[in-house]
Formats: structure tokens, sequence, C-alpha cells
């Protein structure tokens, strides 16, 4: 007699659904406290998780810390240009290191084939290769790599329910495609 397989169960950091949306809402509401407990929850599925913590959840939380640093006033300017530079670098190149082949492609390429607009990695270039930029840049490069995350990854993880409301679903499902690669096992 056949007995019947249980199906297979994937081993998280998180105890469950609702954990997940609790840090998924802490850290994008704002409230620096409410991020902070969100990064401290993000922290032990680091230390629960290690390596195999995906890249999305690791990047989103490096980038939230520097608002909260930000918003507490007591890092000197230089110092939150090092900090948001440190997880903007860490982000393009994460994100774009996972579609490089064995042939090295330009980062900007890369980028637009994710919908990652250029500036962000030209702002890269300037953090990693040429003069610090303004403080006012690295915030916006942040509040923008925030939203692509969220949109590219947290909304897809919570079945779009972050996403607005007003596309159209033929604009959707272009971005869907355009964007499968995201959903692969790095992105899980």
């Amino acid at each position: 007699a056949r007995r019947r397989l249980k199906p297979l169960r994937t081993v998280v950091a998180w105890r469950g659904r609702a954990e997940w949306d609790q840090v998924m809402v802490g850290l994008y509401c704002g409230d620096s406290r409410l991020q902070q407990d969100a990064l401290d929850r993000v922290s032990a599925w680091k230390s629960r998780y290690g390596p195999k913590m995906p890249l999305a959840v690791d990047c989103t939380a490096e980038l939230i810390r520097c608002k909260v640093l930000d918003s507490s006033g007591r890092l000197k300017s230089h110092e939150l240009i090092l900090s948001y530079g440190l997880a903007l670098v860490r982000f393009v190149n994460l994100i774009t290191e996972r579609k490089q082949k064995m042939v090295s492609i330009p980062l900007r390429q890369l980028a637009r084939e994710v919908d990652i607009p250029v500036w962000v990695v030209d702002l890269r270039h300037e953090l990693t290769h040429g003069k610090l930029p303004r403080l006012a840049l690295c915030r916006k490069g942040c509040d923008v790599v925030l939203d692509w995350l969220r949109k590219m990854y947290w909304s897809r993880q919570l079945g779009n329910n972050l996403c607005e409301e007003d596309e159209d679903e033929e604009e959707e499902q272009e971005e869907v495609e355009a964007n499968a690669e995201l959903d692969s096992d790095a992105w899980e």
C-alpha cells in the first residue's frame, strides 16, 4: 500500500504570517518607535536564519535603520551620509549581483532590467568611487529604494495588498512579467 507523503514544510525565522505582516507594517509605518520594534524583530530573524535571510528583508531593515538613526538626531550629517551610503551600495550590489552572468554586465543595464531608477545606480557609483553626495540626495535615494522594495517584494508577499489600487491589470501584469526574476528562490 502506498503511503501519502505530507507536503514539505519550509522552515522560516518568523513565527507565522501574522508576525511577518506585523514586521512589514512596522517597518513602513513611519513611527520610529514601531520601526525600531520591527528592526529588533528582523535582527532576531537574522540570528535564527543567518545567511538564508531574504535579501529584500535585510536591505529594507538596513535602510529603515538609517531613517531611524536620522530621525533620532544623534548622528552628524557626514555620519548619516555614510550610513545611508553603505545601505544603498549594499542594496544595488546585492540586487544586481543576482542577475550577473559569466560576463560582466553594466550595473545600469541590470538596474533597468529590474526597474531600479538609473540615478540610484549613479548615486551608488558616487558613494563608491567619487565625492560623497549631499545628505538630501542620500535620503531621497533611501526613500526611492524603500518604495521599490515595498512594491517589488513586500507587496508581493502580501498578495499585492499594498499596491496602488489605481493601476490597471494590464500594467500590473506587464510589471510582474518584467520582474519575473524577482520571484526566484533568492526572493522567497
